[in-house]
């Protein structure tokens, strides 16, 4: 088995687990709500989004075309249920984010350009949901395994865009997948406060009977 058809499996795989990941998201927002999840993080995975297709076109992968392009519904329901439209600054201020550092890079330097720009986007875009978790007690919405899954497709894209060398592509990948890591331990770290508000909560009221 050659690296290159290696890589291609490692490829594939990273589009399921992006998909899965984002399923697990939609799900959980469908039971819970969507408190603590952030529309500018969701709005500008959208936009970015658009830039990993056109880059996959241009590199002629269906892998990194793939990649954004078969989870791209999901993120748009997500995006509905957080009622965009009643936060029209929010959707200015994601799609500046993403013509100043995606588009116009590109547009000047060349596609190293735009994925230096994009690297960086891609930390940006996580932290608002990293605000989020850290100023608000609630994030019922927000899926942990969601993140630990991202987190892991990130990885399997660095050894992807390894393989291939491309080296824009594989820093601003790992640059999200550290903050993908963070979200994650920041929802498990409030999930925890709220189960261990509800069993303290659950105690008062058995002492309140027995009285």
């Amino acid at each position: 088995m050659t690296l290159h058809f290696f890589a291609g499996i490692v490829g594939w795989g990273a589009v399921g687990i992006g998909l899965w990941s984002t399923w697990i998201q939609f799900q959980r927002i469908q039971r819970q709500g969507h408190e603590g999840v952030s529309l500018a993080t969701w709005v500008l995975f959208l936009f970015m989004g658009l830039f990993w297709i056109t880059y996959g076109v241009t590199r002629r992968s269906p892998e990194i075309i793939m990649g954004s392009l078969i989870v791209f519904p999901l993120q748009i329901a997500i995006v509905a249920r957080l009622e965009p439209f009643r936060h029209v600054r929010v959707l200015g201020r994601s799609f500046g984010y993403f013509a100043l550092l995606c588009v116009a890079p590109v547009l000047i330097w060349g596609w190293i350009g735009g994925l230096i720009g994009t690297g960086i986007a891609m930390t940006i875009n996580r932290g608002p949901q990293i605000v989020e978790l850290i100023r608000h007690a609630d994030a019922s919405g927000v899926s942990v395994a969601s993140w630990v899954w991202g987190a892991t497709g990130s990885a399997m894209w660095v050894f992807f865009y390894f393989s291939g060398r491309l080296w824009g592509a594989l820093a601003a990948t790992a640059f999200a997948g550290l903050a993908n890591v963070t979200i994650a331990g920041l929802a498990r770290w409030r999930h925890g406060q709220a189960l261990a508000a509800r069993a303290a909560r659950a105690a008062r009221e058995r002492d309140v009977a027995l009285i």
